[in-house]
């Protein structure tokens, strides 16, 4: 199906909340937890470049980034990880087989490896066993090329990007664009880089500080799977709004790895949204924790989340939402293929009226055209103008 023609034609156990709140009260006092969180500016729904564009190009390159905010994105979302000489780089995960080309370069085959990531064995080539500059020799290839062949024609073209290189990205299109573009970094596996002597926290709040981004009302949120490292970001000064990740299984490894029993269930009660809230501003939930899929495959009803996260002062910002049949509720797919696009557009309008405050979306224009019909508003004014999306 071509996807420039659809797009055209689409005009739980109690929560004991003290340790945790007790486990950050040192990091000082969270911020304001409201809706204008994240800048202070929030006039809408916000539409956050899930890695990028990523439907549209390999994730994690600027190429990813700048076509995210010229289809309308107020927020693009670098995963941040480190490389051996310390620079913070954008990569979904330290293991880099998946995402560049490294495994065409014999220079490198010695660096492959297994490691535990996280408690599960990883086989694979690790930015932390390469410098900036023998990472800036590899180029970028698309993650999902059974579901997005469209994107393997720009492999090979993109280096993996610095976040420095990020941030003056955003700088240069918020100018040229006329409006500010926000950052969304997120931690990535926090406990396995400080055990491995390349701690994210410092390197990060130092970034931010150069930047001038640093700052309560900055067009920045800060976000990780994990609690601690939420915790230590505030003790080592970071003031900007920040974001407790979520999955719909599973427990934050912070926790696991010291032998705490809880769970992102537990996180989700609204004992435990009391907690977060003492150290973050809002979470970023799994989608199917908003609006999970009946038995069937269906869209099914909306759970309390969105009403327990507002009770308790936090946003939401659910993720991922993307186009693909293969992503979307069987009551929303389109065509025969499992990668043509289905009813996108209609899935996220669905979330936004179950009262989200943000979505991650890897096409931003789509969520940038649900956004507009949710809140009742011109689709034609939603639209990027030709010259920006180019």
């Amino acid at each position: 199906m071509d996807r420039r023609r659809v797009l055209t034609a689409i005009a739980a156990t109690p929560f004991a909340a003290a340790p945790l709140a007790a486990s950050v009260a040192a990091a000082g006092p969270a911020l304001a937890a409201s809706p204008a969180a994240g800048g202070g500016r929030r006039r809408s729904t916000l539409v956050i470049g899930h890695r990028g564009a990523s439907g549209y190009r390999p994730e994690h390159t600027l190429a990813s980034y700048e076509l995210a905010a010229r289809l309308g994105a107020d927020f693009v979302e670098p995963d941040l990880v480190p490389t051996k000489d310390g620079v913070l780089v954008c990569r979904h995960e330290p293991e880099i087989s998946g995402t560049t080309n490294v495994a065409d370069h014999p220079e490198f085959a010695g660096r492959k490896k297994t490691k535990s990531l996280d408690s599960v064995a990883t086989t694979g080539w690790f930015t932390e066993d390469f410098t900036l500059a023998e990472l800036k020799t590899l180029r970028a290839k698309e993650r999902l090329p059974e579901v997005r062949q469209e994107n393997t024609l720009y492999d090979g073209l993109f280096e993996i990007p610095t976040f420095t290189e990020v941030l003056d990205l955003r700088a240069r299109l918020s100018k040229e664009l006329g409006r500010e573009i926000g950052v969304y970094p997120e931690t990535k596996h926090p406990t396995y880089f400080t055990k491995a002597g390349l701690p994210l926290e410092q390197r990060l709040v130092d970034t931010l500080n150069r930047y001038g981004l640093n700052r309560r009302d900055a067009a920045v949120f800060v976000q990780s799977f994990e609690t601690t490292n939420l915790a230590q970001l505030r003790k080592l000064g970071l003031r900007t709004s920040v974001v407790q990740l979520l999955s719909a299984e599973g427990a934050p490894f912070d926790l696991v790895d010291t032998g705490d029993k809880r769970t992102y269930a537990d996180l989700v009660t609204p004992a435990g949204l009391r907690a977060i809230a003492a150290y973050a501003n809002g979470i970023g939930p799994d989608k199917l924790q908003v609006i999970p899929k009946a038995a069937d495959g269906t869209l099914g009803r909306a759970t309390s989340l969105v009403a327990d996260a507002h009770a308790a002062g936090l946003v939401l910002h659910p993720y991922t939402f993307r186009a693909e049949n293969t992503f979307l509720p069987t009551d929303y797919r389109r065509g025969t293929s499992a990668n043509d696009f289905g009813r996108a557009i209609d899935e996220q309008v669905a979330y936004l009226r179950a009262g989200i405050d943000g979505l991650f979306t890897d096409q931003a224009d789509i969520g940038v055209l649900a956004r507009a019909v949710a809140a009742g508003q011109s689709i034609a004014a939603a639209q990027p103008s030709p010259h920006s999306a180019t």
